[in-house]
């Protein structure tokens, strides 16, 4: 343990270096200021005391101190060291990550007040040579079969359903209009009747049997359809059971796709012919496999300089990263699945996610001493930039973007982000890339 030096004469200070990434400080402050903090808290408590047989602010000192007891102590032990440790984490020269943890006995009039505060910093991280590091591009390609494939999918979402003459017989692949009503030992069933529903036969969107059960029908048929609801169903009053669905067929349709011309081209939007549509399928896939490019060369950037660096890491930043994680969970499974499961998966989360979590916290500090290494910093256009790029992709206005980012505080987060980006670009630029297929990516 080491001792502080400074010109103070009311504080002494030791500090302790538990870890790379840990110091602990002693913190000594003289017995005067803590007598001059006890009756500084007596005289305030005094004011506001209302004792019998004193008029208000005349009890003797003796009272309020009785009258109060420990937590009088507890509340001068939080002043003196909210009045004096940041003083001493700056005499220290320390930058804490998190809120120091505090040990402390009550302080006593007439002797000096020692606590110890243990601080997490950030680790002094010596970076690898950017120049040797190296990363994996996969290509960007996209086949004209792709593209047709694509065009396909937007020929289907745009089918029309064409009723079949009264002869026709349902197959796989028709949309038939029913009505039906189900029973379990002849009892109807409470989500067992509907009427005018549209089904595609073979899209297995009902339990197993009922479409099979409708192939041949034709249209204004009834049709009594055996079936068992499966042991997993949703329902646990249905699961298992046998049910008898008494059906009516009231139409039969068939798909029709429309011809992929330059008329199909220009109901699709602002296109004048086929081939317009293929180029915009084209360059959406193509923006969307180099965005997947991108972040797998990151992805191999960052296992690369991780590897490359060696460092311990803050444990409270990581506990906090977990807990961003488990939130950010939490708030998305909410209200989705059973309470009683939502628990017992974060459970599982916070048991196993530590791992994860102390690399995004080592790639975050990384990042962050490449960009101090390499003076990378945001300009108020790029955060300007950035908050348009929000803008767009929300269909909001950018002064109602800015003015919300001005309002919320996001512009230093919003910063950071710009940085981060800019640093990979720093990587990308330093590092070997190696460009490879898809297919052989690892």
């Amino acid at each position: 343990m080491a001792e502080i030096e400074t010109d103070r004469s009311d504080l002494r200070i030791e500090m302790n270096e538990l870890s790379p990434v840990v110091r602990e400080l002693t913190v000594e402050i003289e017995a005067k200021r803590v007598d001059a903090a006890f009756s500084r808290t007596v005289q305030e408590l005094r004011k506001q005391a209302r004792v019998k047989g004193f008029r208000p602010g005349k009890a003797p000192a003796s009272v309020i101190k009785q009258m109060y007891g420990p937590s009088l102590g507890e509340d001068i032990e939080r002043s003196l060291v909210r009045e004096t440790l940041g003083d001493a984490v700056e005499l220290a020269s320390l930058v804490p990550v998190v809120e120091p943890q505090i040990e402390a006995n009550l302080p006593e009039e007439g002797k000096i007040f020692r606590y110890t505060a243990r601080i997490e910093i950030k680790p002094e991280i010596e970076l690898p040579d950017l120049d040797a590091l190296s990363g994996t591009r996969p290509i960007v390609a996209v086949g004209e079969d792709e593209v047709l494939t694509e065009l396909e999918k937007l020929r289907e979402q745009r089918a029309e359903w064409i009723e079949e003459p009264e002869e026709t017989v349902a197959e796989n692949g028709h949309q038939v209009t029913i009505d039906f009503v189900g029973r379990i030992d002849g009892v109807e069933f409470e989500g067992g009747k509907a009427e005018g529903v549209d089904l595609e036969l073979g899209s297995g969107r009902m339990i197993p049997g009922f479409e099979e059960g409708l192939v041949g029908a034709k249209s204004g048929e009834d049709r009594e359809l055996n079936v068992s609801f499966p042991e997993e169903y949703g329902n646990e009053e249905l699961s298992g059971k046998a049910a008898v669905f008494a059906s009516r067929v009231t139409a039969i349709k068939r798909r029709e796709l429309p011809e992929l011309d330059d008329d199909f081209a220009k109901d699709l939007g602002d296109f004048e012919t086929i081939g317009d549509v293929q180029d915009k399928i084209r360059e959406n896939l193509e923006a969307e496999r180099k965005h997947a490019s991108d972040q797998k060369l990151h992805r191999s950037l960052l296992d690369d300089v991780v590897t490359r660096t060696s460092f311990e890491v803050p444990p409270s930043l990581v506990e906090r990263q977990l807990e961003s994680q488990l939130h950010q969970v939490e708030q998305q499974l909410r209200d989705r699945i059973p309470e009683a499961d939502l628990r017992a998966r974060l459970a599982q989360m916070r048991e196993e996610g530590w791992d994860d979590a102390k690399r995004r916290v080592q790639e975050a500090l990384i990042l962050e001493s490449v960009a101090k290494s390499e003076q990378v910093e945001a300009s108020d256009e790029e955060i300007d930039e950035r908050l348009g790029e929000m803008a767009a992709a929300q269909g909001v206005d950018m002064k109602m973007m800015t003015d919300m980012a001005d309002a919320q505080g996001w512009r230093p987060a919003i910063a950071s982000e710009v940085v981060e980006r800019k640093t990979m670009v720093v990587l990308e630029e330093r590092a070997q890339i190696t460009e490879v297929e898809a297919s052989e990516e690892a």
